[in-house]
């Protein structure tokens, strides 16, 4: 793109940006003592020397070699996820489910009447749904779990791509101009995975995220690969998958255990609020991993977890805890018990399969407690 192009692009597309321009010197003002107050704020709190490294690292912007279309895509980028956080932030305490899948599947394609179905019974488990906005998949998804259940998290694109009827207007729906920060919010905000069959756009969310928990970036979650009975669309992948990701040893054969292939709707669904049956949460202090759990071990548990589990641990054993020091932040899940080891970091998909053999325990039978939950991507 020329200096022109991009000239052109700031004055056609966004005029919202050059009425900044013309701020009032009242407003200005504003703004200049805003600043002052928070460099005045000696608390010493994380979040307050953030905000000041922020302030700061964009005046440095003023006297760098930055060009226009740099501070350009920094100025719209922040926007659009500080208003994307102030929309989550009201609804931190419900978990939810991103569905991604192709805008083109029409309502007579039994994916869509799948993604439809899934995101009723996601509603009906107290779970939100979370997908891009648009058409096809993402629409069925969004209708499937109500106006009041669901976010869109739209990309503003110059064809094909429009916000869908249920969720235009409704305050959960946001557009966005760039796809990282709309794949940034479709994974931090979400506490499980849904992909249906779709084109480019589709694996590369897919991808996204097994990259993302592989790789440990964030928070472990369900991953289901969905597609109606007597499909073959995830046959030839995971064929691939197997034959040149773990024949070729680019992946580990474990890593295949980060997601699932289901056929059905509930089997969806059995997936996802099955992953929390005893899961909570992950939270890493120091070099320690720190599950949190809704059961406690049974001690010959604990000691076969150690036997089986051996191959994740950097060193020493998995040790059942209380809530750490360092935990006091969340004192709303300060009674559930914890697990704490030294993780290796290089068997994501062993400790995925950790957690299964955790939720696979004998439990009491009742209703699955869904304490808060604050998706922790940067791990």
């Amino acid at each position: 793109m020329s200096n022109n192009d991009s000239v052109s692009s700031f004055q056609t597309l966004e005029p919202p940006l050059r009425a900044h321009a013309a701020e009032s010197h009242d407003e200005v003002g504003t703004i200049v003592q805003k600043i002052s107050d928070l460099w005045a704020d000696t608390s010493g709190d994380l979040r307050t020397l953030l905000l000041k490294e922020m302030v700061s690292s964009v005046l440095k912007l003023h006297h760098s070699d930055a060009d226009v279309l740099d501070v350009k895509i920094l100025h719209r980028a922040l926007k659009e996820l500080r208003y994307a956080f102030r929309v989550f932030g009201e609804y931190r305490d419900v978990r939810k489910v991103s569905i991604f899948g192709s805008a083109r599947t029409q309502p007579d394609d039994s994916n869509y009447q799948m993604a439809f179905r899934l995101g009723e019974l996601l509603r009906q488990k107290a779970f939100m749904v979370i997908t891009g906005g648009g058409p096809g998949i993402m629409q069925a998804g969004n209708e499937g779990a109500g106006r009041d259940h669901s976010f869109g998290v739209n990309i503003m694109l110059p064809f094909e791509q429009a916000a869908n009827a249920l969720i235009a207007d409704d305050k959960k729906s946001i557009s966005l101009k760039y796809f990282f920060t709309r794949k940034l919010l479709l994974v931090k905000e979400t506490h499980a995975v849904a992909v249906f069959p779709g084109g480019f756009g589709t694996f590369d969310e897919a991808f996204e995220v097994l990259t993302l928990i592989q790789t440990g970036k964030t928070h472990p979650m369900p991953v289901v690969l969905v597609e109606a009975e007597g499909g073959d669309y995830w046959k030839g992948l995971m064929d691939f998958f197997r034959s040149q990701f773990v024949g070729r040893g680019v992946i580990s054969p474990t890593d295949l255990a980060l997601f699932k292939v289901v056929h059905s709707a509930e089997a969806a669904v059995e997936e996802i609020y099955g992953f929390f049956r005893n899961y909570h949460s992950l939270r890493i202090v120091g070099s320690r991993m720190v599950l949190r759990l809704h059961h406690q071990l049974l001690e010959s548990e604990l000691h076969q977890l150690n036997q089986e589990f051996s191959d994740i641990l950097k060193r020493g054993k998995f040790e059942q805890r209380d809530a750490l020091t360092e935990e006091w932040d969340e004192p709303e899940i300060a009674h559930l018990p914890r697990l704490v080891f030294c993780f290796n970091w290089k068997q994501l998909g062993r400790l995925r399969q950790c957690i299964d053999w955790l939720n696979a325990r004998d439990l009491p039978a009742g209703k699955l407690p869904l304490t808060r939950c604050t998706p922790r991507s940067e791990l």
